[in-house]
Formats: C-alpha cells, structure tokens, sequence
C-alpha cells in the first residue's frame, strides 16, 4: 500500500478529528471573537436592565465593569473546566466526558437567547461562564482522545486540527458578527448563542464513534473493545505493533494508581516534561500575540484604512493565522515539534523588536504603518507555523497515561488564568510602555526558543515510552543507572 492510500485508509480517524473540533475547539474560536462585535448593544441591554430596575441609568464606570466581567469570565469558566479534564475523563471515559460537556454548551446558549427576554444580564455572565467550562473542558478532552485514537507517525498532524478548529471557529466568529449579518440590536442573543449548534452537532455524532483505545486498554483493561475501536478508526486488521506499544506503556505502569496534579508538580520522573509543557503553554499567552492583535487597529488607523473597514482586516488576520495553522499541521510530522516551536518563538522575538523599533520612528516617512502591517501579518504566520498549533500537541506527547489527564490539568490551568491576568493587566502595560510593551515578549520569547533548542528532546515519530526513555535522560543526569530505577519505581508506584 502506497503513501497516499494509506493516509486515505484514516478517513474515519480524519472523520473523528472533525467532530471533536467543532466542539472545544471551534466553540473556542467563536467565543473569542464574537464577543467584540455585539460589545455595543450588550452594554446598552445593560444600562437599559438598570434603568428599569433600579430607575436611574448605570454608570460610565459600572458599565464599563460588568463589560469587562462578561468578557473575563469566559477564562475562569474555562480554568474550572480544564480543573475538571483531570477527572471526568478518567472516570467515565473521553467520550462520555465530551456528551456531558456539550450539554453545559446547549445550557450556555439557552441562557444567552433568554437573557434579553427576562431581562437579566446575569443570565449573559452564567452563560459565558459555562461556555468557558465547555471550551476548557472540551479542548483538554478534545486533545487528549484524538492523541490516544492516533498512530504515532499522524499523531502531530491530528492533535493540531484543534488549532486549525480555533482559528476555524475565529474567523466565522468574526464574519457572522458583522453588522450585515448578526451584529446587530436585534440579533445580539441569537450570535451570543450561536455556539450552541456546533454542541449539538457534536453531541448526535458522537455516538457513532468508539471509545480511546488507549483508554480501554490501559485504563479499563478491555483489550478486546480496544482492538475493535482500533480496526474501526484505522481500518487495519494488523494492530499487533501498536498493541504491543500499549502493552509496553501500561506495563511500565503497571500498579500504580493515577497521577494527580501534585505528583506531576512534585515527581523527579516527570521534572523536565513538566518545564516543557509550562514554559510553551505559558508562552501562547505571554509571546506577545494578543498585545499585537490589541495593536493592530491602531496600526490601520496610521496607514489611513476607514474605520468602517477594521473589522474586515481582523478577518484577514484570522483567516492569515488559520493558513499558517494549517500548514503546520503538514510540517509538524516531517519537522518536527522542536524546530517548529523553538524556532518559531525565535522568529517571532526577532520580528516583535524589529516593529517595535519602526514603531518608534513610524512619524518619520509615511511608508513605515504599511511596513507595521506587514510585520504585524509576519508575527502571525510565525506564530501560526509554530508556537500557537504545537503547543497543542504537547501534553498527548510528553505524559503517560497515568500522568497525561493531570497534565492537562496543569496545561489548561496555565493557558486560562494566562489568558485572565493578561486580560486584565494588559491595559495597564500597554498605557505605561506603549509600543515598547512588546519588548517584554521579546525576552520571553528568546528565553522560550533557548530552552527548546537547546535542552528538549524531539518526540517526533516516537512511542510515548520512547520519549519517556528520552526524557528520563534529562530528570536522571547525574545519578547512576540503579538509582535512577529506583527512583522511576518509587516514582511510579506511589
């Protein structure tokens, strides 16, 4: 069977990859982005629901508040949802975790349609808290089956269809969003609840699809369920190599009972994939990518574009960073994950300085703005090519079975309250430093690349105790080989 006909034989794997990104994945995106276009029309439901209420309209200020709560508390949600991927799952399997988390979306979007109707904008802050539940929970759960139901030589290309989801899920949030569509005084509910109907999608196909196998295998002991979810997503009836692969990963854990989120903080087995899976998750909210998007208007602005076109350039970010996305997906199993993200946070450091020094002298000749725009649209591809999609694939790379759902745990929780204390401090930095804000993600960035080029291994094509084997090279350096035995027994047998 040649190259082509084998990757054609995955089609239901492929099929499986799409049902679960319309889920966390895509939802992400839309809740992203669709929350900016109806920001106007929100706060005036607001002030209209106090007015009548309490008889006097609310204040500049308070308004102002309860806006930038509905707009943050879709990363606490999400923060209590990725708290919950470390047990849903393990307890009632990815499947039943993802039907369950669709429910809390459909909820979600229930209340958004009614919240104008009964008048209470409390409604709007319960619904995107449960949004952001569903897309934190959904996103780990996401990741975690595609990455257990996938061969090792598509494993990267696979887990990295959530970020093409979420850029996928951007792009839509911000065209159904404009004016001409539901951006508008009386639409708003109906686009707040839009993400509603990829949950529903999710929740009726699901169920024509298999549990992980890894998760039958390993976790639940039904070797025979797990050969029958492989010969029905992969279509071969040749399984023994990947079998003996389980076999080999459940034996080197044999006994011992599931990791919690201390044992990933505190255990010398799993030290330096835990430094690789923060420092990269930690960089998807501190390399600088939402200062640029904050940045980018102003930009347009200087180079003359009319503000009624703004939104209609945002769309071009997005649909740049979803090309850039899908790309990396084709790259990341020839390249490998390392060069793609250490190299990718270097280009991104180099390029951020260089803007930052035209945006000091951008009053010096009027060509300067549309060479920001163009590095602006650099940042991105970089960004997309690299950091934003690997660091997706890292947690099903890095973590054993035992270990991988309290990873996800620590990965999630890194990436949510990244994203909450960013969102709430960025203004501040941004009016303090101006352009010169960017120069602290330069050092993030460059410290990034120095420690993924430099100390972590490639896992590229790799068994998952293959890149255990690699890793325990760096967690044991300096001790000697029964130490180090004794050591991953203990470890591993708690």
């Amino acid at each position: 069977m040649d190259g082509a006909s084998s990757k054609l034989q995955y089609w239901r794997l492929y099929l499986l990859a799409v049902v679960l990104g319309i889920g966390g994945s895509f939802q992400y995106g839309i809740q992203v982005s669709v929350i900016a276009s109806p920001a106007v029309h929100v706060q005036s439901f607001v002030n209209h629901t106090w007015l009548s209420r309490y008889g006097a309209p609310v204040d500049e200020s308070s308004n102002q508040l309860i806006w930038s709560f509905i707009v943050a508390i879709l990363s606490l949600g999400a923060w209590a949802g990725a708290v919950h991927s470390g047990s849903l799952p393990v307890t009632y399997g990815r499947k039943k975790a993802l039907l369950f988390n669709n429910i809390v979306a459909i909820v979600a979007a229930i209340l958004m349609l009614c919240s104008r109707w009964a008048k209470s904008f409390e409604m709007i802050f319960i619904g995107r808290f449960l949004y952001g539940y569903n897309v934190g929970l959904g996103l780990s759960v996401h990741l975690m089956y595609l990455g257990e139901s996938s061969p090792k030589k598509l494993r990267g290309f696979l887990t990295l269809t959530a970020s093409i989801f979420i850029g996928f899920g951007k792009i839509m949030g911000q065209i159904i969003g404009i004016k001409e569509m539901m951006g508008t005084q009386d639409m708003w509910p109906y686009l707040l609840a839009v993400s509603g109907i990829p949950a529903i999608l999710q929740f009726v196909t699901l169920f024509f699809f298999p549990e992980s196998p890894r998760y039958l295998f390993i976790d639940k002991g039904d070797t025979e369920g797990s050969r029958k979810a492989l010969e029905w997503l992969w279509q071969e009836d040749d399984l023994k190599q990947e079998l003996e692969d389980m076999m080999k990963e459940k034996e080197s854990t044999q006994g011992e009972r599931k990791k919690t989120v201390k044992d990933v903080l505190t255990s010398r087995c799993v030290r330096w994939q835990l430094l690789t899976l923060a420092i990269p998750c930690a960089g998807v909210q501190f390399c600088g990518i939402n200062a640029l998007y904050f940045y980018a208007f102003d930009i347009f602005r200087e180079s003359g574009l009319p503000e009624d076109q703004l939104h209609y350039m945002a769309i071009g970010i997005g649909a740049t960073e979803l090309i850039a996305v899908t790309l990396c997906s084709f790259l990341i199993d020839r390249t490998g994950r390392k060069k793609l993200m250490g190299y990718g946070y270097l280009l991104m450091g180099i390029t951020m300085s260089v803007l930052t020094a035209m945006l000091s002298i951008k009053h010096l000749n009027s060509w300067i703005p549309y060479l920001n725009i163009a590095l602006i649209f650099c940042v991105i591809c970089i960004y997309g090519l690299g950091p934003s999609g690997v660091s997706m694939a890292l947690p099903a790379d890095l973590f054993l079975q035992a270990w991988r759902p309290s990873a996800y745990v620590i990965s999630g929780t890194i990436n949510w309250l990244g994203m909450f204390v960013v969102g709430l401090s960025f203004g501040f930095i941004v009016e303090g430093l101006g352009q010169f804000c960017f120069l602290i993600f330069v050092v993030y960035t460059v410290f990034s690349a120095a420690f993924l080029l430099i100390f972590v291994p490639e896992t590229k094509g790799k068994t998952m105790v293959e890149i255990m084997e690699d890793f325990n090279k760096l967690n044991f350096k300096n001790r000697t080989p029964d130490a180090e035995k004794t050591d991953i027994n203990l470890a591993t047998k708690l």
